[in-house]
């Protein structure tokens, strides 16, 4: 594998050396000071040019970079349709280096400059960047909640109960499973609170929470790693109470620590659950998934 600065010696080499871009930008974890450097790392990075279509009429030029043995253009797809403005290519090198690489326009400068705070600008020909932005991760601090963010939280969260409750009551197990994942987002956020609670506002937990387990008492980690054993109607429902014991514990904790009302949907929810599994006989009691008679 190439080593970070003869890969971006490439990448800087071509786009000096290319009339068509004017500006090159560098996104991601490279850029933010506070994260590990590891191989895994992807290279975001953007061109601003004067055409796109100068660009992805031929993917020749990419070769420049290496050999490419996976690449995706969401541009270029109908079953993934782009989210973001551009064109992009995402692509994993033959000696396993990763690029994310974005084509915009230079209209889109403004937009890009003032769009997230992990942005560095590494090349600009013409000058255009008058105050080169320095990448920090404070657009992905953890936020303190306020009184209606922290109950729209409680309230998403004792929501989604209810389809995992339907779903396991039904034998839907995908359905049951497919909401367990949105509920826990819910408890992931009022976690990474209780993070904040105790140090601060000034930092991240991560994409996706990744580093939430450097912050969290070891019971109440060991205890959120317990709710991903999804195999079972009877793991799902486990999983289910111990989500809304991990919640129970931090919502009030938040509650407490600002005097935030503490909602009902705690109580009401929790009734309703005990209420449905009392009265419907569940699949977790009358068929239970095992791996040997799955053909697993």
């Amino acid at each position: 594998m190439r080593t970070p600065e003869n890969f971006m010696h490439t990448v800087l080499q071509f786009a000096q050396q290319n009339d068509h871009i004017r500006i090159v930008g560098m996104e991601g974890s490279r850029v933010n000071s506070n994260i590990p450097k590891d191989s895994f790392q992807d290279f975001d990075v953007t061109f601003f040019v004067d055409s796109i279509p100068h660009f992805t009429k031929d993917d020749g030029w990419l070769s420049t970079f290496g050999k490419i043995v996976m690449m995706q253009k969401p541009e270029d797809m109908e079953l993934f349709p782009p989210v973001e403005e551009g064109y992009s290519y995402l692509i994993l090198f033959d000696d396993y280096v990763k690029m994310d690489l974005t084509l915009l326009e230079i209209e889109s400068l403004g937009n890009y400059l003032n769009g997230d705070s992990l942005r560095e600008i590494l090349l600009d020909k013409d000058g255009l960047v008058q105050q080169k932005p320095h990448a920090s991760d404070r657009d992905y601090w953890i936020r303190k909640p306020n009184a209606r963010v922290f109950d729209d939280c409680c309230n998403e969260f004792w929501n989604l109960t209810l389809y995992v409750v339907k779903g396991l009551c039904r034998g839907e197990i995908l359905f049951a499973i497919d909401h367990l994942h949105l509920m826990r987002n819910e408890l992931l956020r009022m976690l990474s609170w209780t993070v904040g609670m105790e140090r601060g506002f000034d930092f991240s937990v991560g994409k996706n929470y990744k580093f939430l387990d450097h912050y969290l008492p070891a019971a109440v980690w060991q205890g959120l790693l317990s709710t991903y054993r999804e195999d079972s109607y009877a793991n799902i429902r486990t999983a289910l109470f111990r989500c809304h014991s991990l919640f129970r514990q931090a919502s009030h904790g938040i509650a407490e620590k600002y005097g935030y009302p503490y909602p009902i949907y705690d109580q009401n929810v929790s009734k309703y659950a005990e209420d449905m599994f009392r009265q419907y006989k569940t699949e977790a009691e009358e068929n239970p998934i095992e791996g040997s008679e799955k053909g697993i």
